[in-house]
């Protein structure tokens, strides 16, 4: 039973690793399986382990060698719908039951994924729904802060889909043309290091933006 437990644990927390016996297991259903995935990745904040940008690469990079398998045009269109929910729904938890799981005795979400949220709210302002997109865990709690700081929702939903868009398209067509390129096919592990580090790419570019535009 514990062997059970502790696979049925990995699978979770490695689903881009697992993705080929998944597909060979549960055929169609695995749309829906993604779906979930992604969705509760962006969408609740007691979730924040789950697999994100890893995930989208390796899809990708499945639909360009198993396309009977995976159709690169609904995976796209599944991982738009489950991040934009995603996130309007993390907002509405924020807005409307954020401050009680803050607060709570029972600790139902870390204090410090927030506080890194809300320090990562307050240093980009407004854009930082779309820099979320690409850090994990931040990516988790960042529409959550928005949703209990009460920011303007047309606002947050703008910057929602573009930042949907934008990590979809990255991540998913990343895979598709270069995933199964021998060298990053053999080196997985590295890889997801090398995108992990990528996410971060935008922030790093809005901090030094910063702080050329503040030397002028």
């Amino acid at each position: 039973m514990e062997a059970y437990a502790m696979y049925f644990v990995d699978l979770i927390l490695h689903l881009d690793k697992h993705l080929p016996e998944i597909m060979a297991a549960y055929g169609q259903l695995i749309y829906a399986i993604l779906f979930l995935v992604v969705f509760c990745e962006t969408g609740l904040v007691v979730t924040p382990f789950l697999p994100g940008d890893s995930l989208l690469f390796a899809c990708g990079a499945l639909a360009a060698t198993a396309p009977e398998g995976m159709d690169i045009k609904i995976i796209v269109m599944i991982f738009l719908v489950s991040s934009v929910l995603g996130d309007a729904c993390n907002y509405m938890i924020g807005e409307k039951l954020g401050l009680h799981m803050i607060n709570s005795k029972h600790g139902l979400i870390k204090k410090e994924h927030v506080d890194k949220a809300s320090a990562f709210y307050e240093k980009h302002g407004h854009k930082a729904i779309f820099l979320a997109r690409f850090v994990p865990i931040v990516r988790t709690f960042a529409p959550f802060v928005a949703g209990v700081g009460k920011m303007h929702y047309l606002t947050f939903a703008h910057y929602n889909v573009i930042g949907a868009v934008v990590w979809v398209f990255l991540f998913v067509g990343g895979g598709y043309f270069f995933g199964n390129i021998p060298a990053i096919k053999h080196n997985f592990t590295l890889v997801t290091l090398g995108i992990i580090v990528f996410s971060l790419l935008p922030v790093l570019y809005e901090f030094v933006g910063k702080k050329f535009l503040g030397k002028k």
